[in-house]
């Protein structure tokens, strides 16, 4: 049976959560930049799958 574990302090929790959130910007502003370019038809190197 799962065992709970110990509480995370909210320093902790809200670290990793920024550090998330972070990593997401990051990726939805390259999706953003990318489909602009492809809109645009200014997508020579770009591949997709």
């Amino acid at each position: 049976m799962a065992v709970p574990k110990e509480k995370m302090s909210k320093s902790k929790r809200d670290s990793r959560k920024s550090t998330w959130k972070k990593k997401v910007i990051k990726n939805v502003l390259t999706a953003i930049s990318i489909g602009k370019s492809y809109l645009s038809n200014n997508a020579k190197n770009l591949i997709i799958s």
